[in-house]
């Protein structure tokens, strides 16, 4: 499999040339269950509003203080973005809020990550493979934490024990499976990529614990991870127990995730819970990347107003009543809200909107009598850039950013175009959206395809008007799939288009190239789409041949679009951003792509 670092070479060779030619990059894709999303600052004040519980036989017997600081779907956002109008994260502003929270803590802090800290990154950490993302939490870590690779051949059990007093812990998300488990274990082990070294001579790997309870390697039957791990805070143990959504190989390239089998997040941690408890261990902490978002409502954050709901809602009720605190991703907005189990415990669910924009300020009074959780609240804080901490970025984790920059900068900044307008991935109400129509004409005139169909989740970014640089394609296409060229019938295109319905937990309407359709949200799922033209205006023969094109994610069945295996004389092509890339460079300039009714709705 191909790396997101294959461009580096060609990268550094951009310094002699600055007319440095675009050349392939690699990842597996994933959709994610949810479109990323940035919520307004009106959501963002909601989201700050601090949630309290408090234990109502709590005799007020002397207290361990502890403050949890939860992060989620950082994605590689080494550089700061915007929510709104103001500017937001970044990871040295992220890392400057957090230093700053984790002094305050009275008793000591710990930042716990859910998951896809790595994965559909922008370039300056992709094409590094992501390690100035784990170098970030490396820098923030403290002088207890220790290399893992250091404990590698010691059993699960005793890994435990081995890191008791540092301060991070992070779990897999969807995305660290792009590359494979083999990427994924060499970026938290450390060892040098086929491509590099990149900013540190020999990669040394992630410097706190790793965690997964439910990610099994199907050869041995055994975790690919420690499933837990154990904090000692002032005499009190907290154990921390990791997972990732069980539908994980839905979402991600099947090569991404060879070998491994996903079993139910609940039944793995509450297995860990047991094994937690006969140590006894009391307080327990649980770090998914699974997730919902809160709708923005007007008032404090009460979630006896807008209760979670989905898949995240379901665990929680099913879990060990001595799990405490719930730190959640992959849906990229906010939660925090009081989740009762079957039993009625309250268990603090948190989430912190994604791409290091903001951050769980959770803070726990644990008793020294009982050991248990007394009191517990959280906040959702956004890290703004032109306030607070955000005003005093952290200097040296400025120095990574600045590092990875200064690498990829003659590749990323080459300017291929010029738009006329923006193009963003904002959908009609049929489905259709300005860049994915773009995009999809990129692939089917490239492979000189009839159609091209092309999966929303893999379309990362917004385009905005202006000099279009080689770096803006790769961060709205940062996967760069193989795209696939195959020949299915009329029938099967059929097939294909009733699928963005089938099986999906919310509708994944493809963006299309050579041909028209109409749906009809009122019929049933399976026989929605009522007409489908070709370019010429003449419908679609369900007997006839077509061609179509595809990236490689999709052409695997991804996304639930499982018809596709099924295409026959099937032909790789280049890559998806490669064709990108082209395309845009050969459009008469300045270039613009709109939304013309190629899908159509009816009801």
């Amino acid at each position: 499999m191909r790396s997101r670092s294959v461009l580096l070479v060609a990268a550094v060779a951009a310094t002699v040339s600055v007319a440095a030619q675009a050349h392939d990059q690699s990842h597996s894709n994933e959709s994610d269950q949810f479109e990323e999303r940035l919520e307004g600052i009106g959501v963002r004040n909601k989201a700050a509003q601090r949630l309290t519980w408090r234990d109502s036989r709590w005799k007020h017997d002397p207290v361990v203080n502890i403050k949890l600081l939860g992060i989620n779907d950082f994605h590689g956002q080494l550089s700061p973005r915007a929510v709104g109008t103001r500017p937001a994260g970044g990871a040295a502003v992220l890392a400057s809020y957090l230093r700053v929270a984790s002094a305050a803590a009275k008793d000591g802090a710990i930042i716990v990550h859910a998951g896809d800290h790595v994965g559909a990154s922008p370039p300056n950490s992709a094409l590094l493979q992501d390690e100035p993302a784990i170098s970030v939490l490396n820098q923030l870590a403290n002088k207890q934490c220790l290399p893992v690779r250091l404990f590698r051949k010691l059993p699960y059990e005793l890994q435990a024990y081995t890191q008791p007093r540092c301060n991070i812990v992070g779990t897999f998300g969807n995305h660290e499976f792009d590359e494979g488990i083999g990427e994924a274990l060499r970026l938290v082990y450390g060892g040098n990529h086929e491509d590099g070294p990149f900013l540190e001579k020999r990669w040394q790997g992630a410097e706190f614990p790793y965690i997964s309870a439910n990610v099994i390697d199907q050869s041995t039957g055994r975790p690919v991870l420690p499933p837990y791990t154990i904090k000692l805070v002032d005499g009190v143990a907290i154990g921390f127990i990791g997972a990732v959504l069980k539908e994980t190989p839905t979402i991600v390239t099947p090569t991404g995730v060879a070998g491994l089998k996903f079993i139910d997040e609940a039944d793995a941690i509450n297995a860990s819970v047991k094994q937690l408890k006969r140590q006894g261990v009391k307080t327990l902490i649980v770090t998914i990347h699974q997730g919902t978002g809160q709708t923005s409502y007007t008032g404090p954050t009460d979630p006896e107003v807008l209760p979670p709901t989905g898949p995240i809602a379901d665990i929680v009720k099913r879990l060990d009543s001595e799990v405490d605190v719930v730190v959640s991703g992959h849906a990229h907005g906010f939660t925090n809200a009081l989740v009762p189990n079957a039993a009625g415990k309250q268990i603090l669910l948190t989430q912190a909107f994604s791409a290091s924009t903001a951050y769980g300020d959770i803070d726990l009074a644990i008793s020294r009598n009982s050991a248990d959780v007394v009191e517990k609240s959280a906040a959702i804080v956004t890290t703004w850039g032109d306030e607070g901490p955000g005003l005093v970025p952290d200097v040296k984790v400025a120095e990574i950013v600045a590092q990875a920059d200064e690498r990829v900068a003659p590749l990323v900044n080459r300017v291929v175009g010029t738009a006329t307008t923006a193009l963003t991935r904002t959908e009609s109400s049929a489905g259709e959206s300005s860049l994915g129509n773009l995009i999809a004409d990129a692939q089917r005139v490239t492979t000189n395809a009839e159609f091209a169909f092309m999966n929303p989740g893999g379309i990362r970014a917004d385009l905005n008007a202006g000099e279009v640089t080689w770096g803006e394609l790769f961060t709205i296409q940062p996967f760069a799939n193989d795209l696939v060229s195959m020949d299915l019938s009329g029938a099967q295109i059929k097939t294909l288009l009733e699928q963005q319905w089938q099986g999906q937990s919310f509708p994944k309407i493809l963006k299309s190239s050579g041909l028209t359709y109409t749906w009809d949200n009122a019929r049933p799922v399976g026989d929605r789409v009522t007409q489908i033209l070709r370019a010429d205006s003449t419908p679609l023969d369900p007997a006839a041949t077509y061609r179509v094109t595809v990236n490689s994610f999709m052409a695997a069945g991804g996304d639930g679009f499982l018809v596709l295996p099924s295409g026959t004389n099937r032909v790789i092509g280049p890559v998806d951003l490669a064709a990108l890339v082209q395309y845009v460079e050969s459009l008469p300039q300045p270039f613009s792509a709109a939304i013309e009714g190629r899908i159509l709705r009816t009801n």
